[in-house]
């Protein structure tokens, strides 16, 4: 069974008539009135005093139709359920008075969202939030499409920033794989695509998002911690253990090489262990001089 969308509405900009020279004519229109009706009542013709006070309630209903639109403003006018266009240049303006207008802001706008406590990829508890920059770019969806677009961006980025979540591991436990603590910028990214195919159909567009805050749970907290620390350890000990391999190698080649002792394979492995246990030690070696021993 197929489900046929109905088209979204997308904005057509209009420009009504200059808003000035409009309420020139009109308060031109109302002076002529009032003095049509000043001689009607001094000539006692009620056919001209009819005409001016028809003409002037005229007149003062299309004065309703003057509206402006402020810099990074939009009207979106509507005349009797149609949509008939939006006005986006900031100026004085004249319309239909029958159109409804509505007045939707393209202003730069920002939210963040609550902490979520969701589940990472590894199914650690976290709590997450995020900062999301946005703007509205066609007022017409963002009228029409949607009920309340400010609210729908949050529920809608809220939702995002759970599914990025779950997508991606708090911390990285893989060479190459992605975190969310590890790989700022390639998941803000992520993000922002996410959000920004959520809230196209209203008519807005994402400008920048990034995670604002991000930790485990207290639950976990302090074993991950633990896990953090042992990870660190492990790391510093990997590298400490290659570099003193190293120095050992270039140690027996430049002993060897210089021929300034010879050592049997015996000797050799007691200087490699002791100089393993000096470079690898915590502390500090404690040197130990032979002195050799004497016979009476």
């Amino acid at each position: 069974m197929s489900i046929d969308y109905q088209a979204s509405i997308k904005e057509q900009v209009r420009t009504p008539a200059p808003g000035l020279l409009s309420l020139i004519v009109i308060l031109g229109g109302l002076l002529a009135c009032a003095l049509c009706f000043l001689m009607g009542a001094a000539t006692g013709a009620p056919v001209l005093i009819g005409v001016a006070i028809v003409g002037g309630i005229f007149l003062l209903f299309m004065l309703g139709g003057m509206f402006i639109v402020n810099p990074n403003e939009a009207k979106v006018l509507v005349l009797f359920g149609k949509y008939a266009g939006t006005v986006r240049e900031p100026g004085m303006y004249w319309a239909n008075p029958f159109f409804k207008r509505s007045t939707v802001s393209l202003r730069i706008r920002n939210f963040e969202s609550q902490k979520l406590k969701v589940n990472d990829h590894d199914g650690n508890p976290i709590e997450i939030a995020s900062i999301v920059v946005w703007k509205v770019v066609d007022s017409a969806e963002a009228t029409f499409e949607v009920e309340d677009y400010n609210h729908y961006i949050k529920v809608q980025s809220e939702s995002a920033v759970r599914i990025l979540a779950t997508l991606h591991p708090y911390d990285a436990h893989q060479e190459g794989q992605l975190s969310l603590r590890g790989n700022i910028n390639e998941v803000a990214e992520q993000l922002k695509k996410e959000i920004q195919e959520r809230v196209a159909k209203a008519g807005v567009q994402v400008l920048e998002a990034r995670i604002s805050h991000l930790a485990y749970s207290p639950e976990i907290a302090a074993a991950m911690l633990r896990r953090q620390q042992a990870s660190a350890i492990i790391a510093a000990r990997t590298k400490i253990v290659e570099g003193a391999v190293s120095m050992v190698e270039m140690a027996l080649h430049q002993l060897t090489d210089r021929k300034i002792v010879e050592m049997d394979e015996s000797r050799k492995a007691t200087m490699v262990s002791n100089l393993m246990v000096v470079l690898c030690s915590e502390h500090n070696a404690q040197p130990v001089l032979n002195m050799g021993t004497q016979n009476p």
